[in-house]
This record gives structure tokens, sequence and C-alpha cells, in this order.
């Protein structure tokens, strides 16, 4: 074993505990992230809980959704549908393309 290997094995080890630490970070600061947050919806649940929406005073269950901080929420809807507008006989190449595919020609 030549000397380089030593050090090829102590540097690459040394790469990997300092990902291994970066990412032990990233996690812990996105679950304190997380749990701050759902303290005050906790908070905010329980204060609905014993007042009510909007000052009344009758109770209302509130539900728990689940959060998680790290993953951006999903789109609700989908994107957005584009239309072509097409004259008679552009509408007709169209259909002759169509059955000529449909054919296998």
């Amino acid at each position: 074993m030549s000397e380089h290997d030593a050090i090829l094995r102590v540097t690459g080890a040394a790469a990997l505990t300092l990902v291994a630490v970066a990412c032990t970070a990233g996690l812990a600061e996105a679950l304190r992230r997380g749990r701050g947050r759902r303290t005050r919806e906790r908070e905010r649940a329980e204060a609905v809980r014993r007042h009510g929406r909007h000052g009344s005073h009758g109770s209302m269950p509130v539900p728990a959704v689940p959060v998680i901080p790290v993953i951006p929420r999903q789109r609700q809807t989908g994107p957005c549908a584009e239309a072509v507008r097409l004259t008679p006989a552009e509408r007709d190449a169209f259909a002759g393309l169509v059955r000529r595919f449909g054919e296998g020609g």
C-alpha cells in the first residue's frame, strides 16, 4: 500500500464525516422549526376551542392537519390548459393527419 492510499482514505473519511454532520444539523434545524410551528398551532387550536371562531362562544372541533415544514405545499390546481383556435381548413387538415396516422400510413 502506498502512502497516497492512506491520505485518500483519511480525506474521504473526513469528507463523509463533514457531510454527515451537515445533514444532522439540517435535520435538527428542520425538526426544531417544526416543533415551534406545531406548538403555535396547538395553542391556536386550543384558543379556538375555548373561545370559538370569530368571537362565537360555541365549541367547534378543529381538525388537526399535519404540517411538514421542509416539504413545500402541493399545488391545488393543475397547469393552465392551452387552447389554439383553428380555421376550418386547418381542422380538416388535422383530421386528415389523424386518420392517416390511425391507419398506420
